[in-house]
């Protein structure tokens, strides 16, 4: 059954976005990690992203990484390298302030 506004992930989508999730699955190093910030255009060229997927790198959105064919466990390892967390993810994609989505999940588990 779909669910309106999300993009499930597929079998579709798993071979879609394989070189995304192969690029994030390389932030498990350190020394990946460093590469990419230090030059984040030519960590995607290596991984030969489509330009649907390198433009959801640039911009940092998760709903726009997921279309583009992103794992949210993989896209967990990419914005690990920005200082955010699982629940900085569930946020963007609820469109809720991480707050507002951590007040979400406190109340789900008191109920």
């Amino acid at each position: 059954m779909a669910i309106p506004g999300t993009t499930p992930f597929d079998g579709e989508q798993a071979q879609k976005g394989y070189a995304l999730n192969k690029m994030c699955f390389s932030f498990n190093s350190a020394e990946n990690r460093k590469a990419f910030v230090d030059d984040p255009e030519a960590y995607m060229f290596k991984f030969a992203l489509t330009m649907e997927q390198a433009d959801a790198i640039r911009s940092k959105q998760v709903l726009q990484l997921i279309k583009a064919g992103g794992n949210a466990y993989y896209l967990a390892k990419f914005a690990g390298i920005f200082g955010l967390d699982m629940q900085d993810i569930g946020a963007q994609q609820t469109g809720m302030t991480k707050e507002a989505f951590q007040a979400k999940l406190r109340a789900a588990a008191n109920s």
